[in-house]
């Protein structure tokens, strides 16, 4: 039961996030594939890796990083930004045109939020934040990323 629960959760937000892209993009062909979009959400959870990071953290060889990176670069989504101590690194920093492509998920969700606050006392509120902390720190070890704060 928990577990159906969850799906439908996490369901319902991926499938209003398509809904809302679909809608979008119903008059012109969106700019970023679905593996870009991807790689996107990777890059920023992260928290502007170097193309090897990424590549690491994604499981893919490096030239193949590169070539999506710089796929993403003439696209207008990400950054190179050289590093100061090492002139051969690069991080990667997402865009405002990507944040406002990413912007129709973290609207949903935002107004989620709102209607648990609410649907919740306070002290529920509190409880549930907990409860999601607890997963996300300790129960999800294989997906090692800085902890995430909304963008605006």
């Amino acid at each position: 039961m928990l577990t159906d629960a969850f799906v439908n959760v996490y369901t319902k937000f991926k499938i209003h996030f398509y809904q809302e892209i679909f809608e979008r993009f119903q008059s012109r062909e969106a700019s970023l594939t679905t593996v870009e979009t991807f790689a996107m959400e990777t890059i920023q959870a992260l928290g502007n890796p170097t193309v090897n990071e990424f590549a690491s953290f994604m499981k893919i060889s490096p030239p193949n990083a590169a070539y999506k990176v710089n796929s993403l670069v003439r696209k207008g989504y990400v950054n190179k930004i050289q590093s100061t101590e090492d002139h051969r690194e690069y991080r990667l920093e997402p865009t405002k045109k990507y944040f406002d492509y990413y912007n129709v998920s973290t609207a949903y969700v935002e107004k989620v939020m709102e209607r648990i606050s609410e649907r919740f006392s306070s002290e529920e509120c509190d409880w549930i934040e907990s409860v999601l902390n607890i997963i996300s720190r300790e129960l999800m070890p294989e997906v090692n990323i800085p902890e995430m704060k909304r963008v605006k």
